[in-house]
């Protein structure tokens, strides 16, 4: 999400270049530019509009600082402005116990596996949550939070013969306390569209259970339609905070910049793909650092302190160093980045590095590479390079895969040897060397080229 805003955007400032004083003449065709890439990423007029004001107040007038180019102060602006508009403050929850949470959207947002993905995140904070399949109309709902509740080791409660959505509400707490539970989630029915019996049966079970948090399930994907429903559903439950998902897809990011300014209520928590393990917490300034280019790498260490063994990376660290990495090793390495996300995910994360598109198939590629190197002997991993043309051959018929695509890998895996050895034998000062004359001529910090 965000590829083509961060690029317009980043086109939209380049006409910066070159001027020693921010004035509404030379900032008129920028900020124009910006109000279109808006607009084309599909956030609200209005918010638009208002958001193209503010900048325009901030910047103009401004002396160019001494050393700072002007697309890089005009940038500056841009992300307090983002973080505002994304919603700057706490989007924490309540910290009440027993923490109940209400559970609400359409049919099809990604509610019930954001309730299970909420729960883990909150067990992984030491909670000890329970799920209730409250979703009456649709079996399936019921069984596949079932299903995520007895895989993250929650806390389930379900009544598949009743219909009264209260009354299972009231036995729902009834059980989550039996079981020392101090935080329950409640999957709700969704619907294809709003309607007032929805409504009517949430407020109902709002009134029987009251609960401290009412977070909206909004699908990302939907644009200015997730933020039309946010308002309806906020006019009639007052919400407290909403969930965005599938901002994994080719989503253009308007429900996010528009939804906080429209409704007025925060963004708590982003789903990121389908795992469980792929939700975090919303952080309105690391969001604006990644639509400006900027990366987000306080988000990539802490994916990395949380899916990374230490000691597992200390042992690869010290194999590497020594010139022994072989392709068991190169696995487990494979194995460990793909715990912490997607790859095009991940490169949104690295500093200048947001706007780089990864081929489309880019994990499938991984998930290849892994059948390959699944498909040699234990000793043609330890020992590449006993693998002949018939060993060769009978990889790729077991992987599924070309000949060629083993001969590509074994190719990388033998580059990268190649470099590690350089780096036992001293030649790690000249690569560095190599690397940072690289980074500077990308340039530094925000959008290429400033």
């Amino acid at each position: 999400m965000f590829e083509s805003l961060t690029e317009k955007l980043g086109q939209a400032l380049r006409g910066l270049r070159g001027v020693s004083k921010l004035t509404e003449e030379n900032m008129a065709e920028a900020l124009r530019e910006v109000r279109t890439a808006l607009l084309a990423a599909d956030v609200h007029f209005r918010v638009a509009r208002d958001f193209v004001e503010r900048v325009q107040q901030e910047c103009v007038g401004r002396e160019v600082l001494k050393g700072v180019a002007p697309g890089q102060q005009v940038v500056k602006v841009i992300h307090d402005e983002l973080v505002k508009l994304l919603g700057e403050g706490s989007t924490a929850l309540s910290t009440a116990r027993p923490l109940r949470i209400l559970m609400v959207g359409l049919h099809g947002s990604g509610k019930t596996t954001s309730t299970a993905k909420l729960g883990r995140l909150l067990k992984k904070r030491g909670y000890r949550p329970f799920v209730v399949g409250a979703d009456v109309y649709r079996p399936a709902a019921i069984d596949q939070l079932e299903i995520l509740a007895r895989q993250e080791e929650l806390g389930f409660y379900a009544d598949r013969v009743s219909k009264d959505v209260p009354a299972i509400g009231t036995a729902a707490l009834a059980a989550a306390q039996a079981a020392s539970a101090d935080c329950i989630l409640f999957d709700t029915a969704g619907r294809l569209q709003i309607d007032t019996d929805l409504i009517e049966e949430v407020k109902k079970l709002r009134a029987r259970v009251q609960p401290d948090e009412v977070l909206l399930v909004a699908d990302g994907a939907l644009g200015q339609e997730a933020v039309n429903v946010a308002k309806a559903f906020h006019d009639a439950l007052q919400l407290t905070g909403l969930i965005l998902t599938k901002l994994d897809g080719d989503t253009r990011g308007g429900a996010a910049l528009s939804i906080k300014g429209v409704t007025g209520v925060p963004i708590k928590f982003v789903g990121t793909g389908e795992k469980t393990t792929e939700f975090e917490p919303f952080h309105p300034d690391r969001l604006a650092s990644r639509i400006l280019g900027m990366g987000d790498v306080v988000s990539l260490v802490e994916k990395a302190q949380e899916n990374i063994d230490q000691r597992e990376a200390e042992r690869m660290a010290e194999k590497m160093r020594k010139a022994e990495f072989d392709l068991d090793d190169f696995l487990a390495q494979m194995q460990q980045v793909k715990k912490m996300g997607s790859m095009q995910s991940l490169m949104g994360m690295i500093p200048g590095m947001s706007g780089m598109q990864l081929p489309p198939d880019a994990d499938r590629q991984m998930a290849r590479t892994e059948a390959i190197i699944r498909s040699m002997t234990p000793q043609e991993r330890r020992k590449p390079d006993i693998l002949n043309g018939s060993r060769r051959k009978r990889i790729a018929d077991g992987s599924g895969v070309k000949i060629i695509e083993v001969n590509q890998l074994m190719k990388q895996f033998q580059q990268m040897q190649q470099m590690m050895k350089m780096m036992k034998g001293g030649g790690g000062k000249k690569m560095m060397r190599q690397m940072e004359a690289m980074q500077q001529q990308r340039g530094r910090g925000g959008f290429p080229g400033f």
